[in-house]
């Protein structure tokens, strides 16, 4: 496939992926929703329905990776490097735009639940409100929509939950080509959505389940610069364990591809 192609692919399947996904965080998130308070258990589904879609919108043109962590470990099993960087433009071009189109979708729920007395008033009294952007505190009051926390902040815990979540993903995708047809036929990337709700419902508890970098770190830029009254900081001092625990996790799955299965 071409570079383009990759890069088209992945964009839009990207975009499609975190369109589905963020919305439905905002959905249970945010006040005048008809999801408001919906749960857990809706978002894993919704986070799996959405790698669904994206995948399969992605399939003909780049294979559907949507993901950092998997072109990474994709390329570790087949030792072929030259497309990472055509794959990783698409991939964080496509969840910025995904999460530029969750805050269209959403507008006037933003603006409902930011401007809530109720809302305003515990972000004040939180040291992470809207005062304030220090990168060592936590987000405000809608950044869980845009990106992931964790419940209990311990940076060595966060990582590992991260690292274990994403080896499990790229080690069921690396192996799906080991069944004949799977990865073929489209029902690989059915079964890896279903996955997917699986290690959000199993173990998404401890810090949201990133397990992909551009679905992290692209839509805690866009929450950074969207216009959103009393939004309250990005929690930066965060940011690299949704991106390094992915990557490492990845790399660890690749790694035990080529020494178990190979």
């Amino acid at each position: 496939m071409s570079h383009g192609h990759i890069v088209v692919g992945e964009l839009f399947g990207t975009a499609v992926l975190i369109l589905l996904g963020g919305g439905v965080c905002a959905a249970v998130t945010l006040k005048k929703s008809k999801a408001k308070d919906a749960g857990w258990v809706a978002i894993s589904f919704g986070w799996g329905l959405a790698v669904l879609a994206g995948a399969y919108i992605a399939n003909g043109y780049s294979g559907g990776q949507l993901n950092p962590a998997v072109t990474l470990g994709v390329a570790i099993k087949s030792g072929e490097w030259g497309d990472v960087p055509f794959y990783l433009i698409g991939q964080f071009a496509g969840a910025i735009i995904g999460a530029f189109l969750v805050w269209v979708a959403y507008m006037g729920q933003f603006q409902a639940h930011l401007t809530d007395p109720e809302v305003v008033k515990g972000a004040e009294g939180d040291p992470a409100g809207p005062a304030t952007d220090d990168p060592k505190l936590p987000g405000g009051p809608v950044l869980g929509v845009f990106s992931t926390g964790p419940e209990i902040r311990n940076p060595v815990q966060n990582l590992l939950t991260e690292i274990i979540g994403t080896a499990v993903l790229v080690l069921f995708i690396l192996t799906q080509g080991m069944t004949k047809g799977l990865a073929l036929n489209g029902l690989g990337i059915l079964l890896t959505a279903l996955l997917v709700v699986g290690i959000g419902l199993s173990l998404g508890g401890p810090t949201g389940y990133a397990i992909n970098p551009a679905r992290d770190l692209g839509p805690r830029i866009v929450h950074s610069l969207l216009p959103l009254p009393n939004k309250g900081g990005s929690d930066w001092g965060y940011a690299w364990i949704p991106v390094v625990g992915p990557l490492a996790g990845a790399a660890i799955a690749g790694g035990l591809y080529r020494l178990a299965f190979t």
